[in-house]
């Protein structure tokens, strides 16, 4: 841990810090890739099984947010695609960005998953101008050549933490 990410902590949703995680906003121009944290705490709440909400705090305050998936099927209709587990809208707020609290979501999430015995981890990304093209494949996640919907999935080899 570096001194940048040393006060940094993973944390759960509470009713204490849910409206502070809720009002972590993207940059404007990375909208369209990542829903808001109000959204992803919905779909956790109606998935409770498969998500795994996460609030990244520096200190006492909620600086992203992460969401995991364990194994999961995203196309079960589709032959080809895989259980999975991985992230699921990373994002880290906008005056935040560039800290090292993306690299440190991610790499709790990746512990998360070798913890409940996984080996693999899932991204997937929308391409496009402001989204995460480049943030993926700078914390190790390599394009699989596989697509999921629109979205390009990603892998680093695990353990990578």
């Amino acid at each position: 841990m570096t001194s940048a990410t040393a006060s940094l902590r993973p944390g759960k949703v509470t009713p204490d810090n849910v409206l502070a995680a809720c009002r972590r906003a993207v940059a404007p121009e990375q909208e369209r890739f990542v829903p808001p944290v109000a959204r992803s705490l919905a779909e956790a709440y109606v998935q409770p099984g498969t998500a795994w909400p996460r609030p990244v705090f520096d200190g006492d305050r909620p600086v992203g947010f992460v969401m995991a998936f364990f194994d999961v099927r995203f196309y079960p209709a589709s032959p080809d695609d895989r259980p999975r587990s991985g992230l699921w809208r990373p994002a880290v707020a906008a005056g935040e960005q560039g800290r090292g609290h993306g690299r440190f979501a991610v790499d709790g999430v990746c512990e998360e998953i070798l913890r409940r015995g996984g080996r693999r981890a899932t991204v997937t990304w929308l391409p496009g101008e402001h989204g995460p093209e480049d943030f993926c494949p700078r914390l190790g996640f390599r394009r699989t050549g596989e697509m999921s919907g629109d979205q390009v999935v990603g892998e680093p080899d695990l353990p990578r933490v």
